[in-house]
């Protein structure tokens, strides 16, 4: 027993330090937020002694947050839905259909996980141009979806593979086509890993910055990531403005973590093992 607890303690060391690097940076901006300009420029370390909202309102009014907030809300939901419909039938076709080419075309889309978006910035945005999709919804939905669509499609395979080929081909027994296996049978006992992808996805789209940078230029369309860089500019040094509107920003990712990474780290554990 006496062993046993030690070891306990000696992995609890390292993961308090790990949980304390984490929250540190968080404590830190909050802490920022709380403090006047004066304060903060005489000693930006110190601990606030009053709680000062109005760095709040005034990073949510100064820049127009709340147009850059619905344009995020815009694009992160259809981004995910899009991927959400894309990644579950490519799943459900490279775990469970047998067809040519099959294991290649998996293949490839594991390829796509290691392109980064900076090797393939400028011709997708001369593409982008001459499209017309600069500076449009449509524009950045579609490089959300191309960036993030093998990972969905990674996680989803991994996923339908886990389910016993029996329980198809009882379906197409009982006259149920392709599409009707995926919609009454494949959707249905996906719905944990289809949860988690959505989460994942959603944090990956609210998050980014460059490709919203490259895709959307204009002050009307910035998303939220985008429009809180603008608190800070070349001759502007009010910090506490700024980690306020890092604080708006990062709510409604910390909100959906907090009450949601059970099924995150489910989803993802579920398509690791086979089933």
């Amino acid at each position: 027993m006496s062993r046993i607890r030690l070891s306990r303690w000696l992995l609890a060391i390292p993961m308090s330090l790990l949980a304390l690097a984490t929250i540190y940076p968080l404590l830190f901006t909050v802490n920022v937020a709380m403090k006047t300009r004066r304060d903060y420029i005489l000693d930006r370390f110190s601990l606030t002694d009053t709680l000062r909202w109005d760095n709040i309102s005034a990073a949510w009014n100064s820049v127009g947050m709340d147009r850059y907030f619905l344009n995020s809300l815009i694009v992160v939901t259809s981004s995910v839905v899009l991927l959400l419909l894309l990644g579950s039938m490519a799943g459900f076709a490279l775990s469970q259909l047998r067809f040519r080419g099959s294991s290649a075309l998996f293949l490839g889309c594991l390829a796509g996980l290691f392109v980064p978006f900076q090797v393939i910035m400028v011709p997708l945005a001369r593409i982008m141009a001459d499209t017309a999709l600069i500076d449009t919804y449509p524009g950045l939905v579609l490089v959300f979806v191309a960036q993030f669509l093998p990972f969905t499609v990674f996680l989803m395979t991994s996923y339908y593979k886990t389910i016993p080929r029996e329980v198809i081909d009882a379906a197409r027994i009982d006259g149920n086509s392709v599409y009707g296996v995926y919609r009454r049978i494949m959707l249905p006992l996906g719905t944990p890993a289809l949860l988690s992808v959505g989460i994942l996805n959603a944090l990956f789209c609210w998050n980014d910055v460059l490709m919203s940078l490259v895709m959307m230029p204009s002050a009307d369309h910035r998303t939220l990531m985008v429009g809180v860089t603008s608190l800070r500019g070349q001759y502007s040094d009010d910090i506490p403005t700024f980690a306020s509107g890092v604080l708006i920003a990062a709510l409604p990712v910390l909100v959906v973590y907090l009450f949601l990474q059970r099924q995150i780290a489910d989803g993802v554990a579920a398509g690791s093992t086979k089933g």
